[in-house]
């Protein structure tokens, strides 16, 4: 071993060596027609529409009822940073089935893996010990009819009909850099494999590919890192309302047999929440399985917000632990989903690109829903990509129908009438209600249209003193785990086993520490270091410095990371920077 892979090199010297290649070695280059980056429903989705439009069209043509040209063999390619389709899906999930009807309407026969339809549906508000059920339920937390499912089986089984279609998908590879001829998007290149933890080539090195292509869709999910790199360069965010988001972990819990009615949807307000906004479900499935989760928002004061830890303390209400008691967590996950809505939303699409589904914060926070849309996302896209390849032109004026068919279905009708929830809802529960309700009545508008967001998640934490009244602040009863037993109580380290996570320790770390001074002698003084409590996969910690023992250092345990990018939202100096790290690490999701 060398001295080079021995020594602790800097962020900087080793991103230089993940920049070389070892002399000889070059990258191969395959000419695609369409990339699709990214394997969850948007993605997929919009691969599945583009294989079964092309059919149509050229049927039509073949059989008399249409005028034009045979749209010839396509190279539909979809790249996916998981080592298989589905294992870093995860949700909540009931779906809103409209969207997949359309796409494939015979999605029952074919097998599509449904858990269960909706037959019950309520909404408790939690005391410190007591539970009040809404008499109502209301509008937006009514699901009764919908499906309750696992996002990783159904992006499993939608892969499957792609691949039937000859869609070629390439799970393992994570899209790196954005190509460009000037700001034109020509396609992207893959990350290289088998470097070691200082970016230097090991004899299993592998070069990333050079993926060129007519027109790129971005579709990555929560926080797309190759986008936000593209729109950073490309100014798409203008004009926008700054990106914010939620936070949301999740248990399935395996009860004894007999035990669960299947079909229930459930959410909570109130207990364990105090000083975040955000709330609960908990979903009934076949085979006695219950899904309980929790979701905060990320715009939260609290430098102490540790979503984990409140999802371990929801378990210990009496309202709840009597519905779980005698089950056992066999599955769990983390991840980061868009909240500010339409305000929120870049521009669509540009020369040679569109982008769709979470990247594009196309989801409805009041209902927590957001698989429909992107998968409706992805099909628009799609039809807006054969007209392209018809015209062979994938300039952004052509492309730009995309965003016009957004405008014209039910993406826009129900984004827009929740565009200003999230900016009243972060007022605070109590002091928002009457401001909802008025939203309701006006079809969203309420007193004031396109509410503004003057922040970002990172820059609203505030000091731990100015929060909780006291120094340090884990003294507190309200920020202490629960006991915990390994079946239904788990601290994080424990969490994360269930989730499957492996990533190969000797690999450059993706998570890009920009500064490590400002973590101890900033953030850890006056924040008390939220990064190590907002992880939900004990990634971060502050140990006692090895050079100045009044202070504590930031280790980056980036093996257990689950890839929510909760840290590359949250840190409230913007000093850490989450990359994707080599192809098929992370999450190993199945029933999530």
């Amino acid at each position: 071993m060398s001295d080079q892979h021995n020594t602790t090199l800097s962020v900087r010297e080793v991103s230089e060596n993940c920049e070389k290649l070892p002399e000889g070695v070059v990258r191969d280059t395959m000419d695609v027609d369409v990339l699709i980056v990214g394997g969850g429903s948007a993605g997929l989705s919009c691969a599945y529409r583009l294989a079964t439009s092309i059919e149509k069209h050229n049927a039509e043509i073949t059989a008399g009822n249409k005028t034009g040209e045979l749209i010839p063999e396509q190279m539909i390619v979809v790249v996916e940073k998981g080592n298989e389709v589905g294992s870093h899906s995860l949700s909540g999930a009931v779906l809103n089935t409209k969207a997949l009807s359309e796409l494939i309407p015979n999605f029952q026969e074919l097998g599509c893996p449904i858990e269960t339809l909706v037959i019950e549906d309520a909404v408790h508000y939690l005391t410190e010990k007591g539970s009040f059920k809404f008499p109502i339920t209301p509008p937006p937390f009514k699901n009764i009819g919908k499906s309750i499912i696992s996002i990783s089986k159904l992006n499993k089984w939608l892969a499957a009909q792609c691949e039937a279609k000859g869609i070629n998908i390439f799970p393992g590879f994570a899209a790196v850099e954005a190509l460009y001829e000037g700001s034109q998007v020509v396609g992207v290149r893959t990350g290289d494999k088998g470097r070691d933890k200082n970016g230097n080539p090991k004899s299993n090195f592998e070069p990333g590919l050079i993926l060129k292509s007519k027109v790129t869709v971005f579709a990555e999910g929560t926080r797309g890192s190759l986008f936000k790199q593209v729109s950073q360069k490309l100014n798409l965010r203008d004009g926008r309302n700054p990106e914010v988001f939620e936070e949301g972990v999740k248990e399935i819990i395996q009860m004894p047999p007999g035990t669960v009615k299947a079909g229930q949807v459930i959410h909570t307000m109130g207990f364990p929440l105090k000083k975040a906004i955000g709330g609960t479900f908990i979903y009934t499935m076949p085979n006695d399985q219950i899904s309980i989760g929790l979701v905060t928002y990320l715009d939260a004061k609290d430098p102490l917000l540790d979503p984990h830890r409140e999802l371990q303390k929801l378990k210990t209400h009496p309202f709840i632990f009597n519905m779980i008691k005698g089950g056992k967590v066999i599955a769990y996950g983390g991840k980061t989903l868009p909240a500010g809505g339409w305000y929120s939303m870049p521009k669509l699409s540009g020369s040679g690109w569109v982008v769709c589904g979470d990247t594009a914060s196309m989801v409805d926070v009041q209902k927590l829903k957001g698989i429909h849309l992107a998968m409706k996302s992805g099909m628009l896209a799609a039809d807006a990509v054969v007209e392209s390849i018809i015209a062979q032109d994938f300039s952004a004026p052509r492309l730009e129908s995309y965003e016009n068919k957004i405008n014209q279905s039910y993406v826009k009708k129900e984004l827009y009438r929740v565009r200003n929830f999230h900016q009243t809802l972060s007022k605070g529960l109590l002091a928002s209600l009457p401001f909802i309700a008025i939203q309701e009545i006006t079809g969203g508008r309420g007193l004031f249209d396109h509410m503004k967001i003057e922040h970002t998640d990172a820059h609203t934490t505030e000091s731990v003193k100015s929060v909780w009244g006291v120094d340090g602040g884990f003294q507190l009863t309200e920020n202490k785990l629960p006991p915990t037993d390994g079946v239904l109580f788990f601290d994080k380290l424990g969490s994360v086993y269930l989730t499957g996570t492996t990533h190969d320790e000797d690999s450059p770390n993706h998570l890009k520490l920009l500064n490590a001074r400002t973590c101890s002698d900033l953030c850890k003084p006056k924040f008390n270091s939220p990064c190590v409590q907002f992880c939900p996969a004990s990634v971060y910690e502050m140990l006692p410095s090895k050079i100045d023992g009044t202070k504590y250092d930031l280790q980056i345990n980036y093996t257990n990371c689950i890839h929510c990018q909760t840290c590359d939202i949250k840190c409230p100096h913007d000093n850490i920077e989450w990359t994707v790290p080599e192809g098929g690490g992370g999450p190993k999701y199945t029933g999530t």
